[in-house]
C-alpha cells in the first residue's frame, strides 16, 4: 500500500501531532481518536492506532492499543509497515514488564530484535530532481542540499515511491524540469534516519540512502502531481526546517 500524504487519515494525525509539539495532548487525541474513527483500511487503522497508544496513561490500555496497532501491521505485512515492527514489539514488551508479566516481555524483546536491521526491499527504486542526466550516469553524494544549499549531504537519497520521488522533483532547487529516474544503488543503504519513526512508525515512504553511487537505468515520466496549493505548503514546511534538524 503505497503511501498518501494527502489521505484524510494521514492529514489528521499530522494535525495531531501539531498539537503534541504545541504541548496540547487532549487535543492532539482527539484528533488521533478521530483518524480512527474515518479510518476504512488497515493502513489507515494501523496508522491511527499508533497514535492512540501513546496517549494511554494505563498500562492495560496502553497494551491493548499496542497490539491493535501490531495486529494490523501483521494483516498489511509489506514494505509500508515492516520497519515498524522492532518498535511495535519493543512498545508491547514494555508493557508487558510494567505489569510484571516477564515472560511475555521476554518473547517480545526478542521478537523486536529479531527485526532489527533486515532491509529487505528490491526497488524497482525512484530519485526525483531537476537536473538532466541520461541513462548509465551515476549520482553521487557530496552536493548541497535541495533545502539548504550550504549542507553539504554525506548520502544520496532514493526511494521506491515514484510519487515520492515525483514531489522530491517538485520541490528540487533549479529550472529544469521535474524528472524522475528509476536507479540502481551500487552499494548498500539504509533507511532514511529524517524520515523512519520521525513522524510515522517505521519507513512507510519507503525512503533510503547510501554512500555509493545510484546508477541511472531508465525514466519515468508518469506519477501523481501535488496541486500548487500543495507544493506550496511543503516548500512553507521545508523553509521552516532548521538544518540542524537533517540527519547528515
Amino acid at each position: 500500500m503505497e503511501f498518501d500524504p494527502n489521505n484524510n487519515v494521514v492529514k489528521l494525525c499530522l494535525q495531531g501531532m501539531a498539537f503534541e509539539g504545541q504541548n496540547k495532548p487532549e487535543e492532539a487525541l482527539r484528533l488521533f481518536l478521530q483518524a480512527w474513527n474515518e479510518a476504512t483500511n488497515d493502513f489507515e487503522k494501523y496508522l491511527a492506532a499508533h497514535y492512540v497508544t501513546r496517549h494511554q496513561k494505563k498500562v492495560p490500555d496502553k497494551l491493548h492499543w499496542a497490539q491493535t496497532t501490531l495486529q494490523f501491521a501483521l494483516k498489511i505485512n509489506d514494505l509500508s509497515v515492516k520497519g515498524a515492527f522492532p518498535s511495535l514489539y519493543l512498545n508491547i514488551a514494555k508493557c508487558y514488564e510494567d505489569l510484571g508479566d516477564l515472560d511475555n516481555a521476554k518473547k517480545n524483546f526478542e521478537l523486536a530484535e529479531s527485526f532489527k536491521d533486515k532491509l529487505s526491499d528490491n526497488g524497482p527504486f525512484y530519485h526525483g530532481t531537476r537536473a538532466d542526466l541520461n541513462v548509465g550516469d551515476l549520482l553521487t553524494a557530496g552536493f548541497g542540499s535541495n533545502y539548504h544549499h550550504e549542507v553539504i549531504m554525506n548520502h544520496i537519497y532514493f526511494t521506491a515511491l515514484v510519487n515520492g520521488a515525483g514531489l522530491a522533483a517538485a520541490l528540487a532547487k533549479g529550472d529544469g524540469r521535474e524528472r524522475v529516474y528509476i536507479v540502481e544503488p551500487t552499494g548498500s543503504f539504509e533507511n532514511d534516519p529524517n524520515v523512519t519513526d520521525k513522524k510515522f512508525p517505521g519507513n512507510p515512504t519507503r525512503s533510503y540512502r547510501t554512500q555509493a553511487p545510484l546508477k541511472i537505468v531508465g525514466e519515468v515520466t508518469d506519477w501523481v502531481r501535488q496541486t500548487p496549493e500543495q507544493l506550496q505548503q511543503w516548500r512553507e514546511k521545508l523553509a521552516n526546517l532548521n538544518k540542524a534538524e537533517i540527519i547528515n
